[in-house]
């Protein structure tokens, strides 16, 4: 399989009488998004705190897609399209990044989004995506494990945001963050005890039917979020 030219991330944040008009199109934009040209692979998101990963943490208020594209020019189109403005017509913010794959392990709905990049060193910020499709039966032992490693995750020196994003408001289960840098990522990911005894547990219990695990070199963003860019100065 070939590697995605770019991947891009759309975060839309809507006002509460707006929440009912965000989740027809949750619905209605399934359809025209399959056709859009150059497009990939495509998943329209919920999002949240990820502290539990339960429906206590969804933030009606804020939508996502994530989208892989075969050609770069294809999403400079696409942000001009019908979606991203029919988004834009009751949306109070909208914040866009652009990615590059850096590495990626997985599947997401049985397929490999992102390819197989060959493992390579970044000088820059990075993001990263995980994804899971969890065992139903095993799915309390996963949520009892979740709150620890995501407190420990907000305070981890580095990042510059997380959220919890679900196609679902059970069983899909992901986190999307930014980092300053790899060497941040890798000392969450691997250098702090409550996400690696996770890891630990999550190999010795198989909480996961499907898993994919996903960074990137982040290339550029426009717009903001809750009234910031994540990857903007200032104090984060």
């Amino acid at each position: 399989m070939t590697l995605p030219a770019v991947v891009t991330l759309h975060l839309w944040q809507v006002s509460t009488h707006a929440i009912p008009r965000a989740l027809v199109h949750m619905v209605a934009d399934r359809r025209p998004l399959r056709r859009t040209p150059g497009l990939r692979f495509a998943k329209l998101l919920g999002t949240g705190s990820g502290r539990t990963f339960t429906v206590r943490d969804a933030d009606p208020r804020q939508w996502g897609l994530l989208a892989v594209w075969d050609d770069p020019i294809a999403p400079m189109a696409f942000q001009d399209s019908g979606l991203p403005a029919r988004w834009r017509r009751f949306a109070d913010e909208e914040w866009v990044a652009h990615f590059e794959p850096l590495s990626a392990r997985g599947l997401w709905s049985g397929q490999e989004p992102f390819g197989k990049p060959r493992p390579r060193v970044f000088e820059g910020p990075v993001a990263a995506v995980t994804r899971a499709r969890l065992v139903l039966r095993r799915a309390a032992r996963f949520w009892t494990a979740v709150p620890p490693v995501s407190a420990d995750l907000h305070e981890a020196p580095g990042l510059r945001m997380a959220l919890g994003i679900g196609e679902a408001p059970l069983g899909l289960q992901g986190t999307f963050s930014i980092w300053d840098s790899s060497s941040s990522l890798n000392a969450f990911a691997y250098g702090r005890s409550p996400h690696t005894a996770v890891i630990e547990r999550t190999r010795q219990e198989g909480w996961y039917a499907e898993e994919l695990f996903a960074r990137f070199a982040v290339r550029s963003s426009s717009g903001t979020i809750a009234g910031v860019d994540p990857l903007g100065p200032g104090p984060r």
